[in-house]
């Protein structure tokens, strides 16, 4: 019987240490604190999902240096959006006032965006989500 569940277990461990290796490894996408992509390894391709976060962010400072060069003073309010993110600035560290819906996307609290990004008036990343 012992014989049996020693067996048992090392097919499981051998099975859940494959699972892990292939799919879960060192070579894949891993989110920071902030929320953003990172690579963790050396992955082999970008998923789209990561790509489409790459290019809201970028669309996002884009977004920021166009209002600027307006001379736009920045508070807690909504930028825009960039794909399927919402781009809000907020404050840091974030207040109430950032927290009231009229400082919000309405896109993102209408969920016409599912994802957004928190810039600070200095157009430094607050997260992603």
């Amino acid at each position: 019987m012992k014989k049996y569940i020693l067996i048992i277990s090392v097919v499981i461990f051998i099975v859940l240490f494959f699972i892990i290796f292939r799919f879960g490894g060192e070579d894949s996408w891993i989110k920071n604190k902030k929320g953003i992509y990172i690579k963790h390894g050396n992955p082999s391709k970008t998923p789209d999902y990561v790509k489409e976060q790459q290019d809201a962010i970028i669309c996002a400072i884009d977004l920021y240096e166009k209002n600027k060069e307006k001379n736009i003073t920045f508070s807690s309010q909504c930028l825009g959006t960039c794909g399927n993110f919402a781009v809000d600035i907020v404050h840091a560290p974030k207040t109430e006032k950032d927290n009231l819906i009229e400082n919000q996307c309405k896109e993102y609290n209408e969920k016409k965006v599912n994802h957004f990004i928190e810039l600070d008036k200095d157009s430094n990343i607050i997260q992603v989500v």
